[in-house]
């Protein structure tokens, strides 16, 4: 699965006669001003994409702060930022592609067969000398075709097996992960079983994917094995893409829990272990 695309070879592209489509997917948590730093300037031709309503359904407790989309309400979603059938998309932001690859994962679970995440983000485009523009692009819509479920996805009883049989990946920062502070969600702590990498680990200090026999070494250091399954989840499922991403450029597969520990820390009964140690997992069957 071809995951990135730097930014000089994104600036060859666009020069092609059917350049990629470019979406910005600038969001900050707690924040609303993703759009207002895109009018202020971004990428030539980029499409803005407001992750909150656009890459997510409206919160609810029982299924997290960012559940995934409607599959009907994400495709026309899509076509309303110009795809059509056999397009290239790279998505951006301005944090090195940790929102960015919500749109990335997503268009892959609708089976967008290309679609990279700009390595680096927005943050490298400027470092290479590149251009940006100011204003809106209103694009023609597209008559795109989407379908659902080519990724694979874990809910609540699925994230604790992986925490139990496998490798379940804790995205977020390590003071949330231990419980030490929990800003957004009424618990503090972690999924028992689960083991701590912040999505910031899969970046080199110029903000870039880390190489691929990198990024496999420490997975391979967390316990991911070919033979067992391997999970990701975060505050919302919105940073664990990001990881699912860097997973995938080590060229593992792994699933996504989306209702993440907003979910987990809504729903009575749910265990949660607090410290640096991953702690006992329950082994929950799945319900339904």
């Amino acid at each position: 699965m071809d995951v990135l695309i730097s930014s000089r070879q994104l600036s060859e592209r666009l020069d092609s006669p059917r350049p990629p489509v470019l979406l910005d997917v600038r969001w900050t948590l707690g924040a609303a001003d993703g759009r207002e730093k895109y009018l202020h300037g971004h990428m030539p031709g980029a499409v803005y994409v407001d992750l909150d309503s656009e890459l997510s359904a409206p919160a609810v407790p029982s299924e997290g702060r960012h559940p995934l989309p409607d599959p009907q309400a994400f495709a026309r979603a899509a076509r309303s930022w110009g795809l059509n059938d056999g397009d290239t998309v790279v998505v951006y932001d301005d944090a090195a592609g940790t929102s960015a690859a919500r749109a990335w994962w997503l268009l892959r679970h609708a089976g967008w067969e290309d679609v990279r995440l700009l390595d680096g983000g927005l943050g490298a485009w400027r470092g290479a000398g590149l251009p940006l523009e100011s204003g809106p692009v209103t694009p023609k819509p597209g008559t795109a075709h989407l379908s659902w479920g080519a990724m694979p996805v874990v809910g609540l009883p699925g994230a604790a097996r992986v925490a139990a049989e496998g490798t379940l990946i804790d995205a977020r920062a390590p003071e949330r992960y231990r419980g030490d502070t929990e800003p957004v969600d009424p618990r503090a702590g972690h999924i028992p079983g689960a083991v701590n990498r912040p999505s910031t680990d899969n970046l080199a200090p110029d903000g870039t994917f880390r190489t691929p026999e990198e990024l496999g070494r420490t997975f391979e250091a967390l316990g991911v094995r070919p033979d067992r399954p391997v999970a990701a989840y975060c505050g919302s499922g919105i940073f664990a893409a990001h990881e699912v991403a860097a997973l995938a450029q080590a060229g593992i597969s792994a699933a996504l829990y989306p209702g993440s520990w907003s979910q987990w820390s809504n729903t009575p009964g749910t265990p949660a272990a607090v410290g640096s140690d991953p702690g006992r997992a329950e082994n929950l069957s799945e319900k339904g």
